[in-house]
């Protein structure tokens, strides 16, 4: 049995028709660089995401970049960020200028750490990225509560978690982009709503900032030729927008058959003993909508598997196999192996397995067995 690790094609098959009419309606209208069908996905993004303001970019590693120059953070500044994540989370605060600054993560949701941070706040730190890792939020209310004693924004990196929601208790309900003061995403094609390609938008609550952001993503023009800001060309393609459009429909539909997969394998792995497997099933913090962007399950000989599946014709992937802070380009900032434990933990035993809306349960059980069969 085969069983990639994502299948895009599946996904494009069942909605063929209509991704195909809404390219073909782009192509006749031709108004390829943001125009109504950018517009529009902003607006239907932004109510998504219980925000006043979307805007659309050109990538989710733009709109990290974008939501820095709109808060005017730059040379001399420092910004907290997690180890264990994509390099535009940290990327972004160095092409800006500023040096990010570390802290590690928690072991069983794999997102930074709230009781590590306030340890790391100096009077150079100007903004907190929280990375939405995998699908699930931050533990946001204590990052949120040290942002506002100490005078820091909070970005929110939710490239992976369009649509989860934080949820501590019954009276704190809120979705990923909406907490901090900027979020952002990505539709990246791998995403739980992906594109044909790059694309990403920037969330808010504060007109200033959505002002801020339009502005700067358009080369700080707000009218051709006439320049208020410096900023860069990261404009969203309509084409982008009539696909993501076309996709948004069936969102929560795909978001609820990931979930479902997830419990599907959880009970697979649970029937079989996972602790005697030693494998390490996803955690879901508090009452948290986890969206599993990936099911990540820690293992021993992670690599070993990882092939041993490969020959059986499972696909799979490792998030993130060298963690920031051991990155050549940031050898300069003094971090050694060792500074941030559970983050260099987590590159040798995290193993991303398939979890998009497609796979039927055969496969699921195939995969168990197999990991299984391995140990």
């Amino acid at each position: 049995m085969k069983v990639p690790f994502l299948d895009l094609k599946a996904q494009y098959k069942q909605i063929k028709e209509e991704i195909d009419q809404a390219l073909a309606d782009v192509i006749s209208e031709q108004q390829f660089i943001l125009g109504l069908k950018v517009k529009a996905l902003e607006e239907t993004l932004a109510a998504y995401s219980s925000v006043c303001h979307g805007i659309g970019v050109a990538s989710g590693s733009d709109a990290l970049m974008l939501s820095l120059m709109a808060l005017e953070v730059g040379a001399g500044d420092e910004v907290i960020t997690t180890p264990f994540t994509f390099f535009a989370t940290a990327g972004s605060i160095s092409k800006v200028g500023a040096k990010p600054v570390f802290v590690d993560i928690d072991p069983k949701t794999y997102n930074l750490d709230p009781t590590k941070i306030e340890e790391q706040i100096t009077p150079k730190i100007k903004a907190i990225i929280p990375v939405h890792l995998f699908g699930q939020c931050a533990d946001m209310e204590p990052i949120k509560e040290l942002s506002q004693r100490y005078g820091l924004w909070i970005i929110e990196d939710a490239a992976q978690a369009i649509g989860s929601d934080y949820i501590k208790d019954s009276y704190t309900h809120q979705r990923a982009g909406s907490i901090g003061d900027l979020g952002c995403f990505s539709f990246y094609p791998s995403k739980n709503l992906g594109g044909f390609g790059d694309g990403g938008m920037v969330t808010t609550n504060s007109d200033d900032l959505a002002h801020r952001v339009q502005l700067l993503r358009v080369h700080g023009a707000s009218s051709k030729y006439y320049h208020q800001l410096i900023g860069v060309n990261s404009r969203l393609d309509s084409l982008q927008a009539a696909v993501l459009l076309v996709k948004f429909h069936y969102l929560e539909e795909w978001t609820e058959k990931r979930q479902e997969n997830a419990a599907y394998y959880n009970q697979l792995f649970k029937e079989r003993d996972h602790r005697n497997l030693t494998i390490e099933i996803p955690s879901v913090q508090y009452h948290n909508r986890h969206i599993y962007n990936q099911y990540v399950i820690r293992v021993p000989k992670r690599d070993e598997l990882r092939e041993f599946l490969y020959r059986e014709g499972i696909g799979t992937d490792v998030y993130f196999p060298l963690p920031l802070h051991l990155q050549e380009c940031y050898r300069g900032l003094g971090y050694r192996q060792g500074a941030f434990p559970h983050a260099e933990r987590a590159e040798k035993e995290a193993l991303a397995l398939p979890i998009y809306p497609e796979l039927t349960k055969e496969q699921l059980e195939y995969v168990v067995s197999k990991i299984a069969e391995f140990f």
